[in-house]
């Protein structure tokens, strides 16, 4: 059975928030990071050395059954170019309630958002809830 390599650490979420870059990624970081507390009332856990988790769940790669692990329900990074955010579309409900979140673009498993202020912030929020309530992917039979 192989499992991912991102991995939930003990590193500070909030340092690695204060180190983001451009300087306007720092502020946007925090804003994300208290919503997403807010909406799933989890604390944030870095994964990895550049994602902010939250909550986790068990999956099974649709491709590959032997890959298998944890992954948080729903996360996101600040990085410099876009915030890019994990787990938003995964679910029918959430692909469904994306096209009225603003400007953005879509990566494989990612949303990408370049200003955070061109957004509606109340479609966010629904997108987090909806990401949080996932439960785990089932194992195969």
């Amino acid at each position: 059975m192989s499992t991912s390599k991102t991995q939930p650490t003990d590193a500070d979420v909030g340092a690695f928030l204060d180190a983001a870059q451009p300087a306007r990624r720092v502020s946007e970081g925090h804003r994300v990071a208290e919503l997403m507390r807010e909406v799933t009332g989890e604390e944030p856990v870095m994964w990895g050395p550049s994602m902010v988790g939250y909550g986790s769940y068990r999956y099974v790669s649709p491709s590959d059954p032997r890959r298998q692990g944890d992954w948080p329900k729903v996360a996101f990074s600040p990085r410099r170019a876009a915030l890019t955010f994990y787990g938003l579309k995964d679910q029918p409900e959430g692909a469904e309630l994306l096209p009225q979140l603003g400007d953005y673009t879509e990566g494989a498993g990612c949303v990408y958002v370049k200003r955070l202020d061109q957004i509606d912030e109340d479609v966010l929020r629904r997108l987090i809830a909806v990401a949080a309530s996932r439960g785990d992917d089932p194992l195969p039979t």
